[in-house]
């Protein structure tokens, strides 16, 4: 079975709603997954902007995502701290996600959600960046799945 990661809010390439972005909420969407590998020990799911215009940009990092769920509720903003998991500090500077919140008058951008299925927990300080876990969860990774969504301002 192959690692599928999909959301109620938006579909495969299509527009990320408004109130998942700075201009609305700026909460997470919703996800669901499927078909994680035997041996699957945690998940991380993140969000990166490689269009921005400074390089990738990291709006989110849950890790140590307990391995028997099968996807995220929406509505984890910056600073919450939920319980099943751990948030890494975002590009904007706060711990949690941080939503599209491209240049105005940008084209649309692309926003890279990735669910990664990993051997074991991530060991990461207080205070890790996203780009940080996302280095750790590397030597773990035993699947991955992407869901792309665009947003403009």
């Amino acid at each position: 079975m192959t690692l599928t990661l999909t959301s109620t809010d938006f579909d495969h390439a299509g527009t990320i709603p408004v109130e998942h972005t700075c201009d609305g909420l700026n909460r997470s969407p919703a996800f669901a997954w499927s078909g994680a590998p035997e041996g699957t020990r945690s998940f991380l799911l993140t969000c990166e902007n490689p269009d921005a215009p400074g390089g990738t940009f990291h709006h989110w990092a849950a890790y140590n995502i307990q391995p028997e769920w099968k996807g995220l509720e929406p509505g984890f903003g910056a600073g919450s701290r939920p319980r099943g998991f751990q948030q890494a500090v975002n590009d904007f500077g706060n711990p949690g996600y941080g939503g599209p919140c491209p240049p105005e008058g940008d084209l649309a951008h692309r926003y890279h959600f990735r669910l990664s299925a990993l051997s074991d927990r991530i060991e990461a300080p207080e205070g890790a960046s996203c780009a940080e876990i996302r280095e750790l969860a590397r030597p773990l990774e035993i699947a991955d799945a992407k869901l792309i969504g665009y947003y403009g301002r």
